[in-house]
């Protein structure tokens, strides 16, 4: 990622629709296995710290700490007055075995380079999490649907769901909820990259960049998609069977 697009994150954070509707999608996933209590919260790749305030709902009177590999990111971080920081890999979370209740991975696990590093963090996610905690996992779907959009930001890896919940697996987690996200848009979105690839058109880089403001409506409607699909999900037996996005909860047994 450019100093741009982080500038872009930070700038687009609270009211773009991709970053609006998934919270809200995302909350209809993790509510139902997280009651009201203090917890102590790890967001393990914050970026700009967008989701840090966000999480609050879930931590009561505990702690949520963040951490990013970049110190751009982390300065954004404390530009929102997030103080409980560190700069560190997911591969390498500098905490004690056991001490948090929940790890959250939005789209991290895909932009960590190297060979095995998405196990390697999942190995680190089992091992901060206390008995009986809970792991948030979301990320891009299926490698055919790689565009300018992963180059840009530096994806290395999609998944299907089967994927991503076979390795959580691996690493001794039971999941406890999975399902596909943002799939209402998933056919026009998967028409247009084939096509532009059958082409041979770029396809214009990131797709995280600022709305002019005539197309105000247009990110107004699509976030009405996704809060269509989560209040789809907030049924605890409801699952989409394709879409962008992977999502898997997992709990590490007691």
């Amino acid at each position: 990622m450019q100093d741009e697009d982080y500038e872009y994150l930070y700038a687009l954070e609270e009211s773009f629709w991709w970053f609006a509707g998934m919270r809200e999608i995302t909350a209809s996933l993790l509510d139902p296995f997280l009651p009201n209590r203090a917890r102590t919260i790890l967001d393990a790749g914050c970026g700009t710290g967008g989701n840090l305030e966000w999480l609050i709902r879930y931590s009561g009177k505990g702690h949520i700490i963040g951490i990013d590999p970049v110190p751009l990111a982390i300065d954004f971080c404390r530009q929102r007055n997030h103080l409980m920081l560190s700069q560190a890999s997911a591969t390498d979370l500098p905490f004690a075995d056991e001490s948090f209740d929940l790890v959250t991975s939005f789209d991290v696990l895909v932009q960590i380079p190297g060979e095995g590093t998405d196990d390697q963090s999942i190995k680190e996610m089992w091992r901060v999490l206390k008995p009986g905690g809970i792991a948030f996992v979301r990320g891009p779907a299926y490698s055919w649907m790689r565009s300018g959009h992963d180059e840009a930001l530096d994806t290395v890896r999609r998944y299907t769901l089967g994927e991503l919940c076979d390795k959580m697996e691996t690493f001794g987690f039971d999941v406890v909820r999975k399902t596909y996200a943002n799939s209402l848009l998933f056919p026009a979105v998967a028409v247009r990259r084939l096509l532009f690839k059958r082409l041979g058109l770029a396809d214009g880089g990131s797709d995280v960049k600022p709305l002019p403001p005539s197309l105000d409506w247009l990110n107004r409607l699509l976030t009405k998609f996704l809060l269509a699909e989560a209040a789809f999900l907030r049924n605890p037996n409801a699952a989409f069977p394709f879409g962008l996005s992977v999502v898997c909860i997992a709990r590490k047994p007691e």
